[in-house]
């Protein structure tokens, strides 16, 4: 498969089949990620791979209330919530067989003082990010689908998906990822801006 190709098939999937992902793509994909750029070396990132049933289900619930929170706090009326409950746990969406939970360590830095404090843990969230596209782009290699879930990084819940994994609060969760076969159609789809509107040339 040609790159341009994976990046085309690269869709946010949000339903998948009842299937276990084998566990050599699960450490492939890792594998790739880690293959990323990684400010100043310090390849401070952590790859947390949530597959115990039990987890699962608690953190399919977490998915459910902080989409709710993050809907709340953009003016959603309460009725358009309960239909995303409905479409959580009575259809299954984002419920995967394996979520992966990209966190960054904020105490392993470079430069030390706290005028560059800001912008080291920027650089951090900017290499992990580049380690999950990585990590998705494989992922339709496999035949595999994906979605970025960046709402569990809501202080409350990440606190919650840290002390899941074991984790101190040093930690911080860039991202987490549900994993699946697709229980969806897969087509690309279009971007709202055409590329005139993003690309500046000077």
């Amino acid at each position: 498969m040609e790159l341009r190709d994976v990046i085309n098939r690269r869709v946010s999937v949000r339903y998948y089949e009842d299937r276990e992902v084998e566990e050599d793509k699960i450490r492939d994909l890792v594998k790739v990620g880690i293959k990323a750029p990684t400010a100043s070396g310090l390849e401070n990132w952590l790859f947390v791979v949530y597959k115990d049933k039990n987890i699962r289900k608690r953190i399919h619930e977490i998915m459910f209330e902080a989409h709710a929170e993050y809907y709340r706090a953009h003016g959603l009326p309460e009725e358009k919530i309960e239909k995303l409950k409905t479409r959580i746990f009575e259809k299954g969406m984002y419920k995967a067989p394996v979520y992966i939970g990209v966190f960054i360590d904020k105490d392993t830095r470079f430069l030390k003082g706290k005028e560059y404090e800001e912008i080291e843990f920027l650089w951090s969230a900017e290499s992990a990010a580049m380690a999950i596209e990585n990590l998705m782009l494989k992922a339709v290699e496999f035949g595999l689908g994906t979605c970025y879930i960046g709402v569990t990084s809501l202080e409350k819940y990440q606190k919650e998906l840290r002390e899941i994994g074991g984790l101190d609060k040093n930690w911080y969760l860039v991202g987490l990822i549900p994993i699946g076969y697709p229980a969806e159609k897969i087509a690309p789809r279009p971007r709202r801006k055409p590329l005139e509107e993003v690309l500046k040339v000077i």
